[in-house]
Order: structure tokens, then C-alpha cells, then sequence
């Protein structure tokens, strides 16, 4: 009859109470007819004077992006192209974890016109979070009874992962224009890269004299060199069982992401090609070939639906993945646990694989609160856990050593200090010469 699913509010129950109490005073046939009328009338009065809700047109506009731990407004349209006032409550669903304000809002939209409503979302997850249906209770003018539906309103925006450790970036940049810009050079290393000729000076090595320049021009010239550019980058993300683990309250892998981050800011910056890989026991997610101006953004958009899966990652498919990504020589970093287990089982017999072409840096997350318990010696219980403190550290260090042994360099660090670490470490290799 009127097009839309009804409802009964609170106020009908109200009502209906008071009528009670009035039929009860009296006591006759008389007084529930006219109770019972009124009441009737009422609700079929609020019913049809309610603007209907299926002609209403819903149209969103805003932010798709927002960084974890900030807020994005999304606003919501409600166009009344009918010939009634619409009051009514309205209500835009996101799911729990997009933090929506506020629930839900009452409007009067006069007939023909429009208004426009702003949610607040503070999400508290990564992923993409998608706008549910929008609920409009349309209220009449006793307030019984409503028609109430549900229309849809797309809208999905991705959190990003959030990039704590970009305070660190212009340091980082600043270390790498010495590197790139302001000191040459002066020794070439492996894979160096030729930038100019000088004269020669006291001091300069034999090994960088240009004989066929010296010839030319009359005097001793050397060759300068500067750090490579153009170099390939392969960051593989573990998004196994040991990254749902949390270090200082952190997921591990919430902390790799970081360090990820800044070492793709920085590499991009450098003139690099970074591709990244997130892998457990299949590709989660994979960027190969963006541009150094997108790399970043893309790198971003792929980590924002990464969760750890609860299974063992597989080593040998990892390995395969990565050799198979990075075709040229590359420097891989690979992001994981120091897990003696898992090393010893899985990472430690493909090493020589991956570093027969490759420079391979194994970069992980520290818990620093096995230094507090190794310390501690007050009783009984504080001993077993500096026991197990010392035993959980010492397999790291071994760990480590065996990593270094096969080729890789290995940087364990803190929560706080990984991102930093491993962007140091990047560039010493830079500096050095060996990417």
C-alpha cells in the first residue's frame, strides 16, 4: 500500500500503553473501540503523510585514502526529488573498524531539495573499508509510525599503512646526497658507476688513473666515481605466522611494512628500481615495474589489505618467487623472523641460491623486553625468564651468525630503530659499492 516496509516507533508503544491505562479506567467496549481508533488513525495518518524513501536519490563524495590513524570525511547526499518534506532518521552503516561518527543523524529535507551529510572515519585497521547500505526511516508527523528502507550508497576507502618512520627521511636523504652528490667517489668499487675526470692530487690511488686521458692531455688524470644508480631493489615482505607476533605491542608485521616504507622512499629517491614482494605460502601481494615517481604510493596501496596468515611460510616457494622476480642482479631484502626453527629449516638452504647473483640483506624485529628479562634475578621466576631471555637471544645470535656466514648481511633491530637501521644499512652497501 505505501511502497516501503514499515515500522512502529517507540512512541506507538508509548501510546499504546497510555491507551491501556485509559481503557482500564473505564472499563467498556466503548472506550477500547475509541482508544483502539485513535490509535489506528494515527498510525495510517503517519504513514501516508511520510515522504516515501524509493524516489530518494544517495550519492557520496570524499577521500578513498586515509592513512591508519588519521580521519577522512566521507560526505553522503540525500536528494528529496518528491512533493513532500522528508523528516527522517537517517543512519550510514560502515563496518566497526572504519570508526564512523556519527552513527546516525535526523534530517529535514523540504520537497525537491537536498542535503548533504559528513561522516568522520578513524579507522582502526588497515584494508579497504566499504560503506553498508544507508538506512532512512522516514517519520510522520505523530511520530507512531515510519517507512524505513535501505539504499545503497557505495563507497570504499583504503587505510594505508601509516609511514611513522618518514620522520627519518630527510636524515637519510641528507646521508645519501653526500653519497650521490656533494663527495664523489674518489675509489671504485664494484659496480660503481663513472662520473668525471680531475686532475690528479696527492693522495689519489693509482688505480683510478685514466692512462689514455693522461696520454692525451699531458697530465695525470683519475677517474671519479660516484654510487651506483639504476640499481634494482627487491623487498620481500614474510607474511607468515612468526610476522602476527607483536614486538612492543606492534605487529612484526606492521613494523616490517614501516621499514619497508622508508627503504622504498629513500631507494626511489636514490634512483633505484624497487619491486616488493609479500609472500607466505603464495604471493599476497606483488608491484614490479612502477615508476620511481609511483613506486611508493604503489608500494602503500599493495601493503593496506596485508595481514599475517597463520601458516608456515614456505621457504623454498619464497625463493623462487623472489629469483623469479628479480631476473638482474639485485639486492633483495627479505623481512622476517630470526626464528632458529624457521632459519634453520627453511631460509638457511636456499640462502646460497639467493645470494649465488644477489646481495641479500635479512632484515628483522628485536623484542626489546628480552633484555629487561635476562637481567632480572630477584627470585625463583625472574631467573627462569633471563634463562629463557638469554637462550631466545643467544639462538638469534646464532642465527644471525650463520646468516652472514652464507652471505647475507643481517640487521636485527628494536621496533623503533628497525626502519632507521635498515635504511643505514642500505646506504653503507650503496656507499660501498656492492649493490
Amino acid at each position: 500500500m505505501w511502497g516501503d516496509p514499515v515500522t512502529l516507533t517507540g512512541r506507538a508503544a508509548l501510546a499504546a500503553l497510555t491507551g491501556t491505562l485509559v481503557i482500564l479506567a473505564f472499563r467498556d467496549v466503548a472506550a477500547l473501540l475509541a482508544v483502539n481508533g485513535l490509535l489506528l488513525a494515527a498510525i495510517v495518518a503517519d504513514l501516508t503523510l511520510a515522504a516515501p524513501i524509493r524516489p530518494l536519490r544517495l550519492s557520496r563524495a570524499g577521500e578513498a585514502k586515509v592513512l591508519l590513524g588519521q580521519s577522512v570525511p566521507v560526505a553522503l547526499t540525500v536528494a528529496n526529488p518528491g512533493r513532500r518534506a522528508l523528516r527522517a532518521d537517517v543512519r550510514d552503516a560502515w563496518p566497526p573498524s572504519a570508526g564512523a561518527q556519527p552513527h546516525h543523524v535526523r534530517v529535514r529535507i523540504p520537497a525537491g531539495g537536498h542535503i548533504t551529510l559528513v561522516t568522520t572515519l578513524t579507522p582502526s585497521r588497515r584494508g579497504d573499508k566499504a560503506a553498508a547500505t544507508v538506512t532512512v526511516r522516514s517519520r510522520g508527523p505523530f511520530g507512531l509510525a515510519a517507512r524505513q528502507a535501505r539504499r545503497p550508497a557505495p563507497w570504499t576507502v583504503r587505510v594505508l599503512p601509516p609511514f611513522r618512520s618518514r620522520r627519518h627521511l630527510p636524515e637519510k636523504l641528507s646521508r645519501l646526497r653526500q653519497l650521490d652528490g656533494q663527495h664523489r667517489a674518489l675509489l671504485r668499487g664494484q659496480g660503481s658507476e663513472f662520473d668525471s675526470l680531475r686532475e690528479y692530487v696527492v693522495g689519489d690511488d693509482a688505480r683510478s688513473i685514466d692512462w689514455r686521458a693522461t696520454a692525451r692531455r699531458g697530465d695525470v688524470m683519475v677517474r671519479t666515481w660516484r654510487p651506483e644508480r639504476d640499481r634494482r631493489i627487491l623487498v620481500v615482505l614474510d607474511t607468515g605466522r612468526t610476522s602476527a607476533g607483536r614486538v612492543a605491542g606492534t605487529p612484526r608485521l606492521d613494523t616490517s611494512m614501516d621499514a619497508a616504507l622508508l627503504l622504498t622512499a629513500l631507494a626511489g629517491r636514490a634512483g633505484d628500481r624497487i619491486d616488493f614482494l609479500a609472500f607466505d605460502r603464495r604471493i599476497r601481494a606483488r608491484v614490479v615495474g612502477a615508476p620511481r615517481s609511483a613506486v611508493l604510493s604503489s608500494v602503500t596501496d599493495a601493503m593496506a589489505g596485508i595481514e599475517p596468515e597463520l601458516v608456515e611460510t614456505d621457504a623454498a616457494a619464497l625463493a623462487s618467487a623472489a629469483l623469479t622476480t628479480a631476473r638482474h642482479r639485485s639486492l633483495i631484502v627479505l623481512l622476517t623472523d630470526l626464528s632458529p626453527a624457521a632459519v634453520d629449516e627453511g631460509l638457511l638452504p636456499r640462502l646460497p641460491l639467493l645470494a649465488a647473483r644477489n646481495q641479500v640483506l635479512v632484515a628483522a624485529v628485536a623484542d626489546p623486553a628480552l633484555a629487561g628479562m635476562a637481567a632480572g634475578r630477584r627470585d625463583a621466576g625472574q631467573v627462569y625468564d633471563a634463562a629463557a631471555a638469554e637462550q631466545a637471544r643467544s639462538g638469534r645470535q646464532r642465527v644471525s651468525a650463520l646468516l652472514q656466514r652464507g652471505g647475507a648481511q643481517v640487521v636485527d633491530a628494536p621496533p623503533g630503530r628497525l626502519p632507521s637501521a635498515l635504511a643505514d644499512a642500505y646506504l653503507e652497501l650503496k656507499a660501498a659499492g656492492r649493490l
